[in-house]
């Protein structure tokens, strides 16, 4: 359907002789085309600081989004004129041709305008049709990806009964887009865009996964986001990978504590970069050629805790039927461990990576801590249990510890003893220290 896209905006940029450029509500990018004078309007026309960004990056900022919203593109129903202003960013005025279907904005279509276009022109209204028929594709293209989410979310969430008939629709809804491995990744929390409450539309930092190359389907899942790792209960929608909508199904509304499933398509079972970018692109972070442990950054990107926007992934091993669900429990786990310790593991971890998280993560995010850490955890006590904690991850070597915090070995010492007098517990004893490791390590997630 991206052909069909190009075609239309290259048939509009052709009869009106102007740059053209199709993007989706939520200002991601879905296709542009240059015309064939543009060589004539100067150096700087068409390639003025905004649209070169919005083609480069494939969508708009928020900042620019807020500027064109400004001019009522939103509820508007015919072609509308917006002037430049070098200020923004815009050398080259605007005609934007709103993209409607159904009563429902699903995109705009943007031609550079220096003021030659006539509204009058008969082009125009062959062009504002052409829109109106991109329209009519995004809303099929959306209300068939909402089928495809409520597939996916059955299969990651629902019965095991459900989960074979739920795997062969899915199938036969996206076809050929299933073949070769694939990866689920999550990430939470997720809350369901206010820009679209009618058709549910999912955003994020990054834009929504509609868009985003290697995505087959996604949906949200309510309820599995930040206060527990269970699969929710309320209904999800999402899009089959290719799609330029950022619409979804319309039964979904803003829900928070919700997380994001997506299921990505990999190029080897063995490759999670695919995976790795949908991540980072949904957290609204730069791609990264470097994925895996050794290439996390050495300081946080966000600041740790539960609500932090986190992803996590999982892998499909074997049947879709049998194993999606799995790969969705681990996915959600592997972002709550990315949560908990971004200075570890980055903004986007995977199942295979987490270490101890793969059994802690399991615990209900509002589990209460162990008795014998209660106190330590206390605000008054923070420096105590990050030097118990930063001593435990160092398997109790005293020098590489007060190295890594920078403070002297008696110091440390010092710390050690007070942890020991505050949770009853013997660090000299092997069963005592991991019994702490375990529950600071679990206090992390609550």
């Amino acid at each position: 359907m991206r052909e069909d896209y190009q075609t239309l905006v290259d048939d509009v940029s052709a009869s009106l002789g102007t740059p053209a450029t199709l993007e989706d509500r939520d200002f991601t990018l879905i296709a542009f085309a240059a015309h064939e004078g543009d060589e004539e309007r100067g150096p700087d026309a068409d390639l003025d600081q905004v649209r070169t960004r919005t083609i480069l990056q494939r969508r708009s900022t928020a900042a620019v989004r807020k500027w064109f919203e400004n001019f009522g593109i939103t509820r508007a129903r015919e072609p509308v004129r917006i002037p430049p202003d070098p200020a923004a960013g815009v050398r080259t005025g605007r005609l934007c041709l709103p993209v409607r279907h159904g009563g429902v904005v699903y995109g705009y279509v943007w031609l550079l305008d220096d003021g030659a276009l006539d509204l009058r022109d008969p082009r125009v209204a062959r062009a504002q049709h052409t829109a109106t028929r991109i329209g009519a594709l995004l809303a099929a293209e959306a209300q068939a990806g909402a089928h495809a989410g409520a597939l996916l979310r059955e299969l990651l969430t629902g019965p095991a009964a459900g989960r074979a008939r739920a795997a062969e629709e899915l199938r036969t809804t996206l076809g050929a887009t299933l073949e070769g491995p694939l990866a689920v990744v999550a990430v939470s929390p997720w809350e369901a865009s206010e820009t679209a409450p009618d058709t549910g539309t999912l955003t994020s930092p990054g834009g929504g996964p509609a868009a985003l190359p290697g995505v087959a389907a996604h949906c949200l899942v309510p309820g599995a986001g930040g206060t527990r790792t269970g699969d929710g209960l309320d209904q999800a929608s999402g899009t089959a990978g290719g799609s330029g909508s950022g619409a979804t199904g319309a039964a979904e509304a803003k829900t928070a504590g919700g997380a994001l499933a997506v299921l990505t398509r990999l190029r080897a079972a063995a490759v999670l970069a695919p995976a790795h970018a949908v991540g980072r692109r949904l957290l609204g972070l730069p791609p990264s050629d470097d994925v895996g442990p050794a290439a996390r950054p050495a300081s946080p990107e966000r600041s740790p805790g539960p609500s932090r926007l986190a992803a996590g992934i999982g892998t499909v091993r074997g049947e879709l039927a049998a194993t999606a669900h799995t790969a969705w429990r681990e996915a959600l786990v592997a972002a709550r461990a990315a949560a908990a310790e971004p200075e570890r593991f980055g903004s986007v971890a995977e199942w295979a990576d987490i270490g101890p998280y793969r059994l802690l993560g399991r615990l209900p995010a509002d589990a209460a801590p162990d008795p014998s850490v209660r106190e330590l955890l206390e605000p008054a006590h923070r420096e105590m249990a990050r030097t118990a904690e930063a001593f435990l991850d160092r398997a109790g070597q005293a020098g590489r510890t007060a190295a890594d915090l920078g403070i002297h070995r008696q110091t440390l010492y010092y710390r050690l003893g007070r942890v020991e007098r505050l949770t009853g517990l013997d660090l000299d004893d092997g069963a005592d220290r991991l019994l702490l490791h375990v529950a600071l390590k679990a206090a992390r997630l609550s």
